[in-house]
């Protein structure tokens, strides 16, 4: 079997992988992938990108042309990177699966997006217990091309760090990733459509996130989106909808201040 970097490091007891990241350099190891590897992601691949038109926004279609993701094998890091970089200034940095908060924000802010290395079994082409590869660089990386979301990227990351030691601001943080980079939806012209890596990597959430009379869909609101919990165990029962990117963006000078509120609120408490 292929040893892979999440093979390769312990964890904490809160999942964290322990090792020096500022001085490990990982690598993807892209020719030790195996037929069956790519194999898997060729049906994961296939599987989705024809339940995606009509239903996922414009700016990904545009941006997995733009990064050449294709069926028959797994994307190359360092191809993707030279893409990636002219375009954005952004590019893939591998880690083993979750790191620390602290590190996860400063390489995010940096403009390195985090991502594993490792590919479901055959076995697991329906459930998965943990993102893999396909989840980190299917769902995220074409959207990696969209200045105004890699911005919005930075600027959340620069807000988590200054507030690093709040748990109150970080759960805040985590609720606004959640509900937009990973379970976001955006109204187009052409319809509602989804963003979020999270459904765009899920087929069953795609079709359940659009169509479903199950699930809110409300509008994007700072406030009301820091104040609703969400859970990672089920399909969301209720979905942030953006007008635009930009938008996205325009809204880090609320969540800041917001943000800053909160962890204000929560000393005078302590205090």
């Amino acid at each position: 079997m292929r040893e892979e970097p999440k093979d390769r490091f312990p964890r904490d007891n809160d999942g964290y992988y322990i090792y020096d990241i500022a001085n490990t350099h990982l690598s993807q190891d892209y020719e030790r992938y195996t037929p069956e590897d790519h194999k898997v992601w060729q049906i994961l691949y296939e599987r989705q990108m024809k339940n995606l038109p009509g239903k996922v926004t414009a700016d990904y279609l545009r941006g997995i042309e733009q990064i050449k993701f294709v069926a028959d094998h797994i994307p190359n890091f360092a191809e993707t990177n030279q893409i990636l970089t002219s375009l954005t200034g952004w590019r893939v940095y591998v880690v083993p699966g979750l790191i620390p908060t602290k590190a996860f924000f400063e390489l995010m802010r940096d403009r390195n997006f985090c991502a594993t290395t490792w590919l479901r079994t055959m076995s697991q082409l329906d459930y998965l217990e943990e993102p893999d590869m396909f989840h980190d660089v299917f769902g995220h990386v074409p959207l990696l091309t969209n200045q105004n979301l890699c911005d919005f990227l930075v600027k959340l990351s620069q807000i988590a760090l200054k507030h690093i030691d709040s748990p109150v601001a970080l759960e805040a943080i985590a609720r606004i990733y959640w509900f937009t980079v990973e379970f976001g939806l955006i109204q187009e012209p052409e319809g509602l459509r989804i963003y979020g890596a999270g459904i765009v990597s899920s087929s069953g959430e795609t079709e359940y996130s659009l169509f479903d009379s199950t699930p809110e869909r409300v509008p994007f609101d700072v406030k009301t989106l820091i104040n609703t919990p969400y859970r990672k165990d089920a399909y969301q029962a209720r979905y942030f909808v953006i007008s635009s990117f930009e938008q996205l963006y325009n809204s880090i000078g609320e969540i800041e201040r917001e943000i800053d509120a909160l962890v204000e609120q929560a000393l005078a408490i302590v205090m």
